[in-house]
């Protein structure tokens, strides 16, 4: 039987689990991939250098699917930011009508989508965030754990307490996103009130994913005692894979005085990261990795991935079912 969902009614998809937006790994392949395999594929805007390489890259994942994908726009805290508006001009006029956003100062970028006539997924660390993008209009939001690649926000609460709140406090649909790899995560996330989940790590370790075989062997390899934080001290934590060079940069935070960002400038490039993904070193660069690795044994494609979950989920939650006995046969 389907899994039916608020998600799944909205996007028009049949299994509710969105690929996270992931810089250097969102690209159309893999996005196409996941949509074709019944998720939302998602393209990560600022993996493409230009609002005009998105274009071509948006063109690229119709070409390889009919079916829904979304575009993500994650808002940096940068000196010189990208044209945030360039690139979601360019989606919106390339058809794009399902779109992840995540950062600070979303509300313009969400006023425009939505005068757009499209959906908005946005990703939220905690509850009174996920209230504020409510009361932006956004259609769902997507709430992420302490246990996420990326930035987990700067209060450590694990998605088992946050999820639990969002089903109290919000009034809007909301996904489960931060250590989600199989088919118990994904059920305990509906279990918990989310519509869907969002999977980051477990796709960067398919078939379809860009990035370097070996990185996808390492993340294979690893536990869940293999990533990190980095700049907890400069107050925009970030959970990367467990490294020489993350552990550098922890080294140089935990100095006396503390770090300051230009300290660690060199080694946390961006450009040293995409070379991780590029020449298959794990140790080049700094690159995202969830404790969702401790849960990855295989490099499926993204068709089987997805099935496998699907009948996962259906399989745990009539397994739940019956642990419900009625009285009468007590």
């Amino acid at each position: 039987m389907p899994i039916v969902t608020p998600l799944t009614k909205l996007l028009g998809i049949r299994v509710p689990v969105v690929q996270g937006g992931m810089q250097w790994v969102g690209l159309p392949r893999l996005a196409a991939a996941v949509s074709e395999a019944g998720g939302l594929g998602v393209l990560t805007a600022l993996s493409q250098p230009s609002p005009d390489a998105l274009r071509k890259a948006i063109r690229e994942t119709k070409k390889l699917t009919s079916k829904p994908f979304g575009v993500n726009i994650t808002l940096l805290p940068t000196i010189n930011p990208p044209d945030y508006e360039g690139y979601a001009r360019a989606a919106v006029e390339e058809g794009v009508r399902i779109f992840e956003t995540a950062g600070n100062n979303p509300g313009p970028l969400i006023k425009f989508f939505k005068s757009q006539g499209c959906i908005v997924v946005h990703k939220c660390t905690t509850i009174r965030h996920a209230k504020s993008a409510e009361k932006m209009g956004v259609d769902v939001l997507s709430i992420d754990g302490f246990e996420c690649a990326g930035h987990p926000g700067e209060e450590d609460i694990g998605g088992l307490v946050l999820l639990a709140r969002a089903a109290n406090d919000l009034k809007v649909p909301y996904i489960a996103s931060g250590g989600i790899a199989d088919a118990r995560g994904f059920a305990a996330a509906l279990a918990l009130g989310a519509c869907g989940v969002n999977m980051g790590t477990r796709f960067m370790a398919t078939v379809e994913s860009p990035i370097h075989q070996n990185i996808k062997d390492t993340i294979v390899k690893s536990s869940e005692r293999d990533t990190v934080h980095i700049f907890r001290t400069l107050h925009n934590t970030a959970r990367v894979f467990k490294n020489k060079v993350s552990m550098e940069v922890v080294a140089i935070e935990r100095r006396p005085g503390g770090a300051k960002f230009e300290d660690v400038r060199e080694l946390v490039s961006g450009a040293r990261g995409k070379l991780v993904y590029e020449n298959g070193d794990p140790d080049y660069g700094i690159w995202s990795a969830g404790i969702a690795v401790g849960l990855i044994n295989d490099i499926p494609t993204c068709e089987e991935l997805v099935k496998t979950l699907e009948s996962g989920v259906e399989r745990t939650i009539g397994n739940l079912q019956g642990l419900v006995v009625a009285k009468s046969k007590l």
